[in-house]
């Protein structure tokens, strides 16, 4: 179990990861960083720096689905090497999804979304309807 929490842990650091090239992108604009006011600064990004936001919004937004789909097969007790397997493939999907979204490779990007969700629902659906 403590391998499918590591993966848990780090699904949580991958927002802050993501944070990296946005906040050198606003680093980049006229002014630099706008500390008073970030998300009207990056509501004002294009290019590298849009999608660097994205990506570090869509992080947020996959650790929820994630960290249910963990706690779902904790919770049901149906945590084995499958789940801990299904759990790398959501980190490896997140990670090539970021590097994706800031190179600009919208379909391939969209296809490592894809299988990060897929991984999340099969492992929750396991943990549901049985394995």
């Amino acid at each position: 179990m403590s391998m499918l929490f590591t993966t848990l842990f780090v699904a949580m650091l991958l927002p802050f990861l993501a944070k990296a090239p946005l906040v050198f992108a606003m680093n980049r604009e006229p002014g630099g960083y706008d500390n008073r006011y970030p998300r009207v600064q990056q509501q004002k990004l294009t290019g590298f720096g849009q999608r660097a936001n994205a990506a570090h919004y869509n992080s947020f937004e996959a650790l929820l689905i994630y960290a249910s789909a963990v706690f779902t097969a904790v919770t049901f007790g149906t945590v084995d090497s499958l789940t801990v397997m299904l759990g790398w493939i959501f980190i490896g999907s997140r990670i090539l999804y970021l590097l994706f979204y800031w190179y600009n490779k919208s379909s391939i990007r969209s296809l490592s979304w894809l299988v990060g969700m897929v991984a999340s629902f099969v492992m929750a659906g396991r943990a549901i309807w049985g394995s």
